[in-house]
């Protein structure tokens, strides 16, 4: 069952939504002839007008081919409206609202921290916390955040979660030992239900370096869809060149990985030691 995140009818993205099922229905087009307009599916252009789906620059450029300066309708400025609410990052938005919720399976590489969809309360509060002049209500609005978007983990229906961690990361003190004992048992933990894997790559693996990302395979045909990070942003697209190439590293990194089996046992090895 697909989650829907609650909607501000005042948002830009759901102005943009409403306008475009408008739009579409004054000139009596089907949503799939805009489809095809648009080069996505159909799928997609209903997700679009209900405000479930976070339009692209290419989308808002098309729209404004498609039906012109309709009523001073501008779909781009719509899109710059989105793309600059002060204060929430949009792109992240789209992320954990949009495309992790509705994933059949979600793989993840992370050379640094455990990924956020397995972090312990506690282990996400000492990250948040360290950030530069982060206020306490900040942190707090984060750490809730994060937890709320583990939930979908826990539902009926949840995705494959297919995780590869470096194997610094069981070694890399976030916060006291306590914290990292209570961390690492969270993986083993998380582990034992039958959609999670977790699997230990060997630290010498070089290919791992350029940073983290997620790969989510969507339902219905939809193409892949792939999250980077970078310290002040990260990058979802859907561009097969940009995919492909995370596919690619995403093997790479795959063949550094030690069996399951294994990499739980180094990860209660090393929660031992943490002491």
């Amino acid at each position: 069952m697909e989650m829907v995140p609650s909607l501000d009818p005042g948002s830009p993205r759901v102005r943009f939504g409403a306008e475009m099922k408008r739009l579409r229905e004054a000139a009596q087009l089907s949503q799939s002839a805009v489809a095809s307009r648009l080069g996505c599916t159909q799928t997609q252009v209903s997700r679009l007008e209900k405000a479930t789906r976070t339009p692209s620059k290419s989308d808002a450029e098309n729209l404004d081919r498609l039906f012109g300066a309709v009523e001073g309708v501008s779909f781009a400025q719509l899109y710059q409206r989105i793309t600059a609410q002060p204060g929430s990052p949009v792109w992240f938005r789209s992320w954990s609202e949009e495309i992790e919720p509705t994933a059949r399976v979600l793989r993840s590489w992370d050379p640094l921290l455990v990924p956020g969809l397995l972090q312990t309360e506690a282990y996400a509060h000492h990250l948040f916390s360290r950030g530069p002049q982060i206020a306490c209500e900040e942190v707090k609005r984060r750490v809730e955040a994060r937890m709320r978007r583990q939930r979908i983990l826990d539902r009926e229906d949840p995705p494959m979660f297919l995780v590869l961690i470096d194997e610094g990361v069981l070694r890399r003190r976030i916060g006291g030992p306590e914290l990292m004992r209570e961390q690492l048992s969270y993986l083993l933990e998380a582990v034992q239900r039958p959609t999670i894997s977790i699997q230990v790559v060997d630290s010498e693996c070089v290919a791992g370096l350029a940073g983290a990302f997620m790969i989510a395979e969507l339902p219905n045909g939809e193409p892949n869809v792939v999250h980077s990070d970078s310290p002040a942003r990260g990058q979802i697209t859907t561009d097969h060149d940009l995919v492909v190439s995370i596919w690619k590293r995403y093997e790479t990194i795959r063949l550094w990985a030690y069996p399951e089996h294994i990499s739980l046992k180094m990860i209660e090895e090393v929660k031992r030691e943490w002491t």
